[in-house]
C-alpha cells in the first residue's frame, strides 16, 4: 500500500503542474440593465486553483462564476492553494474570505486530507469549524462540494483506488453530516461524475489527477445546476 501511494505521488509530482491563476479577483459582467453586483469566493486547493489547465477561464469556479453573471455582475475571488488541507485552510484563508464579504461560497476541499492521512477526528474537526465559521460571521449562501472520485486508472493502481474510494466515502459522509448540521447546501459530485472519469482519461490531465478543461467543464455543470435548490 506504501508503494502503491509513493508511485501515485511521485508521478503526479513529477509533472510539476501550476495553477494557471495569477489573479485573485475577476469582474465578470457588464448587465446594465440590473446593477446588483454579487461577490462569489471559491474556497479550496489545486482542484479550485485549475491545476491541469493552462487557462483559468477553463477552471470549474469561473465557469460557475460566468454562469452566475448571466443575473448579475459578479465579483468572482479565487481563494485557493495547490496542496491546502482543511487546516491551511482554517489557519491561513478563513480571514481573506471573511475579508471579502461574500454573498456566495464554494467549498471544496479534502483530497489532500486523505492523500496525507489526516484522521476522520482531525478532518471533521477542521471542517466544522470552518463551516462554522463561515456560517456565523458571514450572510453568504454557502455550497459544500464532497470529494469527487479522481485519477486515471492507468495512476491508480489496484488495491490502492478501492482503498482510496473507500477513505474518499468515509470523508463525503463526514462533509455531508456537517453540511446537515451546519444548515448548509451540500453537493454531490462524487456521484454524478464517478463513471465518466472512470471510463475516459480525456477527463485528465497530464498528470493522470488533475482535471482537464473538459473535466473541470463536467465539474462546473453539475455544481452550478445544485445551486439554488
Amino acid at each position: 500500500m506504501n508503494f502503491s501511494y509513493s508511485r501515485i505521488y511521485n508521478e503526479v509530482s513529477e509533472k510539476n503542474l501550476k495553477s494557471p491563476d495569477k489573479t485573485i479577483t475577476y469582474y465578470i459582467g457588464n448587465n446594465a440593465s440590473n446593477s446588483k453586483s454579487l461577490v462569489y469566493v471559491a474556497l479550496g486547493d489545486s482542484l479550485t486553483a485549475g491545476t491541469g489547465i493552462d487557462d483559468y477561464h477553463q477552471s470549474y469556479p469561473y465557469l460557475i462564476a460566468e454562469k452566475l453573471s448571466d443575473k448579475n455582475n459578479i465579483t468572482f475571488v479565487n481563494r485557493s492553494v495547490p496542496g491546502f488541507m482543511t487546516c491551511d485552510i482554517k489557519d491561513n484563508l478563513l480571514p481573506l474570505v471573511l475579508s471579502d464579504k461574500p454573498d456566495i461560497i464554494t467549498l471544496f476541499v479534502g483530497i489532500n486530507d486523505i492523500r496525507d492521512s489526516i484522521s476522520k477526528k482531525d478532518f471533521k474537526k477542521n471542517y466544522e469549524y470552518i463551516l462554522k465559521t463561515l456560517t456565523q460571521k458571514t450572510f453568504a449562501k454557502i455550497y459544500v462540494i464532497n470529494i469527487p472520485f479522481i485519477g486515471s486508472n492507468k495512476l491508480i493502481l489496484p488495491p490502492y483506488n478501492y482503498y482510496f474510494d473507500y477513505k474518499t466515502s468515509e470523508f463525503n459522509e463526514i462533509i455531508k453530516n456537517l453540511a446537515i448540521e451546519n444548515n448548509v447546501q451540500y453537493i454531490d459530485l462524487y456521484s454524478p461524475t464517478k463513471e465518466e472519469f472512470k471510463k475516459s482519461d480525456s477527463y485528465y490531465s497530464v498528470d493522470l489527477f488533475h482535471p482537464s478543461a473538459k473535466g473541470y467543464a463536467f465539474w462546473a455543470n453539475v455544481i452550478y445546476a445544485n445551486f439554488n435548490k
